[in-house]
């Protein structure tokens, strides 16, 4: 059974942050968008079996909306929240990237430098010696031709020994590049674990002390830490679970932390903290600003640096950079053991979306990408009204048959209020945009499908219980129960 009292727990603590943000959160056309990431959040975590679940969705400077659900520790039965400390794995090479494009900018070295002349101890085999040199900018495009990691079976458990600085220098000699520089794509931690040593030989200063004195204390990051924070085991950092393999029962993993990976793979943090991130971005691109970084080098940080030849992949300064149908999105993901975290920003929408699970496979680039297509457009819309409509309360007759009942085969299907009617959406559902279904009332408690050419389909009718609420509803000759384990739709 799903833990209905936790869920209960996490969604008291959802909340908009802000007036700003409370008065793009009451707009209609996103208050409804609100309430149906939520009910599919809620229901794929559960379905997903993923234990714990945070997200912020952000819009320029503001929090739209931030929270958890389901548990940080299913143990203790600890809720998760926005303010969740989670690994966050590769995300770290974003804190790396920014940390060496800031020493660009001082002139502590260029893009076009060889790694060899920052760090003499980098002697690994050159495969292709008749090649050039590997070169800062290959470190962050991951296009040097360097292996993915250093030689360590630090991704194996039960322990994941990570390397320290002197085991990674020990064994880079016995090492060979995999292809020849600025040929082919090949994503490396290897590589953005030398963008921090070599952070930490030009700044003269340890890795974490910069990028905590230059980057996360001026960015006001305060739950962000460059290595997993031992000190708030069993307090605010979510426990990390294994894969779910063949069952439904998820085992809790080993604590680690990641040492000399960590500029690659090191960083924890928070859905708020990296909302944040996300805000400051926005900021520097719309004001010009140079706070931490001039907005020209975030642009170009953004940009594609490096195209693969097959075109499946482009790559900025430590930015992932995609296409998805006509749009351009920046971000990162990050797969730690017992954590899978996601940042999606549209910088040109000013929209960003976080998502964070403590689950080895808890799909959370699916849920940025969700939360992003659910938003996006009601967002858009309100921003460009110069008075935002007053949100109307929900029609009573609307209100009685909200909830989420029982699937034909299995799952469920949750009724919303969609456009001063309702919507009804399969769960769980990969896409859950694609699989709305809007209906017209005809009757007090009688709806037909609305198709997509206008005209009316299917009819759906209500039976209401004695309490005045809907207890099913009736489609195709056919009745479904409202649901006894799902919570209340917000």
């Amino acid at each position: 059974m799903r833990p209905v009292r936790a869920v209960a727990i996490a969604i008291a603590l959802l909340h908009p942050i802000g007036a700003q943000a409370q008065r793009l959160a009451d707009d209609p056309r996103v208050a409804q968008s609100l309430r149906l990431v939520q009910v599919w959040l809620e229901a794929q975590r559960a379905y997903d079996h993923v234990p714990g679940l945070s997200f912020a969705i952000v819009r320029d400077q503001q929090i739209v909306l931030s929270g958890g659900y389901g548990y940080a520790d299913v143990a203790q039965r600890k809720p998760a929240t926005a303010s969740t400390i989670y690994s966050i794995c590769s995300i770290s090479k974003l804190f790396t990237s920014v940390a060496t494009l800031q020493l660009r900018d001082a002139g502590k070295l260029r893009l076009d430098d060889p790694v060899a002349r920052h760090l003499p101890w980098f002697r690994i085999k050159q495969s292709f010696p008749e090649r050039e040199d590997i070169t800062v900018e290959g470190l962050l495009t991951h296009a040097s031709g360097l292996p993915r990691e250093s030689d360590w079976p630090y991704w194996t458990g039960p322990d994941f020994p990570f390397p320290t600085h002197e085991q990674i220098v020990e064994k880079i000699v016995e090492q060979e590049t995999l292809y020849p520089a600025e040929q082919y794509f090949q994503y490396s931690n290897l590589g953005l674990s030398l963008a921090g040593e070599i952070v930490a030989t030009e700044s003269g200063m340890s890795y974490a002390e910069y990028v905590t004195k230059n980057i996360l204390v001026p960015l006001g990051l305060t739950s962000t830490t460059p290595e997993m924070p031992e000190a708030e085991r069993g307090k605010r950092l979510a426990v990390g679970y294994g894969k779910l393999g063949r069952g439904t029962e998820r085992a809790p993993l080993n604590f680690f932390q990641v040492r000399g990976i960590a500029p690659a793979a090191g960083y924890a943090s928070t859905a708020d903290d990296l909302a944040r991130f996300a805000m400051w971005q926005f900021r520097q691109l719309t004001t010009n600003g140079h706070d931490v970084l001039k907005a020209n080098t975030l642009r170009e940080m953004h940009r594609p640096h490096f195209v693969d030849p097959s075109w499946n992949t482009t790559y900025g300064l430590g930015f992932a950079v995609w296409r998805s149908g006509e749009k351009t999105f920046v971000g990162h993901g990050g797969s730690c053991p017992g954590y899978q975290t996601y940042l999606l920003l549209k910088p040109d929408e000013r929209i960003a979306a976080v998502a964070m699970t403590n689950a080895v496979d808890g799909n959370a680039r699916n849920f940025a990408q969700r939360i992003y297509d659910i938003m996006s457009p009601a967002i858009l819309a309100a921003s460009k009204d110069t008075a935002t409509p007053k949100a109307k309360a929900v029609d009573p007759a609307i209100t009685a048959v909200m909830g989420t009942y029982e699937g034909t085969f299995g799952g469920e299907t949750a009724v919303i209020p969609w456009d001063g009617s309702i919507a009804t959406v399969g769960l769980p559902s990969q896409d859950p945009m694609r699989g709305l279904t809007k209906w017209r009332r005809t009757d007090t408690h009688t709806y037909r499908r609305v198709r997509d050419d206008g005209e009316l389909g299917e009819s759906l009718r209500f039976e209401l219980g004695a309490d005045g609420r809907a207890a099913a509803y009736w489609l195709f000759s056919n009745r479904y129960g409202r649901s006894s384990q799902a919570p209340a739709i917000p």
